[in-house]
């Protein structure tokens, strides 16, 4: 199947996509040894592609891990205060992967790792309004905050689209609520139950982009199989 040449270079793992734009433009692409053009097309199984006479290598096999942050662990490869790092959580999985978005070291729940780039700037992309949700135990008067929970707030001096806000269980200890954003503000739902007034016990990400955390245990991690794939690779077709 053809594809633009700059999307087949980037999926290569060479180098990003619009790294791959300046090659072309520079005149270092060739498809079937004719120097390319920006906007040109191939198709990686039929077709030489070669970067200054170097073959392109075939598009790198991606690796796709759900890893059930616990808490205190924080989101980064590494961490100069010494403390745990997820990257220290998935260090068997065989391939150096990222975190897709963050989750702050007092959250916990799902967290998507890979090295596919492209699906993962998909994912966090504002334009994707990829659904993530939270299970959040709260202190305060919770039934009374959902109206402001769900409204247009204003975070960090700007609005926010309004959430999908539901009461699952109200206890003398504390109440249980399903927050569901489709942005990726600055712990956004720890700001918005600041707002309505109330205090975050614990904040739990349940689900993301049609994935769901399951019975995955704190701390460990699995490879998503290839329908959890397929349904994140239409967020990639989507911001196109």
């Amino acid at each position: 199947m053809e594809q633009r040449l700059q999307k087949l270079i980037a999926a290569s793992g060479l180098c990003s996509r619009r790294a791959a734009e300046e090659l072309i433009r520079s005149g270092h692409v060739a498809v079937n040894g004719a120097t390319a053009c920006l906007g040109d097309s191939a198709d990686s199984s039929r077709d030489r592609i070669t970067i200054d006479g170097k073959p392109l290598r075939p598009t790198a096999e991606r690796t796709y891990i759900m890893l059930n942050k616990p808490r205190g662990c924080v989101c980064t490869m590494k961490d100069e205060k010494g403390r745990k790092t997820v990257a220290e959580l998935v260090s068997g999985a065989g391939a150096r992967v990222v975190p897709v978005g963050r989750l702050d070291m007092d959250s916990e729940g799902l967290l998507l790792m890979t090295d596919d780039g492209e699906l993962a700037n998909a994912l966090m992309h504002p334009s994707g309004e990829v659904e993530k949700t939270y299970h959040v135990r709260v202190r305060g008067e919770a039934a009374e905050a959902l109206e402001t929970l769900r409204s247009p707030l204003i975070i960090d001096g700007r609005p926010i689209k309004p959430a999908k806000v539901r009461l699952v269980r109200q206890a003398p200890e504390g109440a249980l609520l399903s927050v569901t954003i489709s942005e990726g503000r600055n712990r956004q739902v720890r700001k918005m139950c600041a707002l309505a007034g109330l205090e975050v016990l614990r904040l739990k990400r349940i689900a993301e982009g049609g994935l769901t955390l399951g019975t995955l245990p704190a701390g460990k991690w699995r490879f998503l199989n290839e329908k959890e794939i397929a349904s994140l690779q239409m967020h990639k077709k989507s911001a196109r």
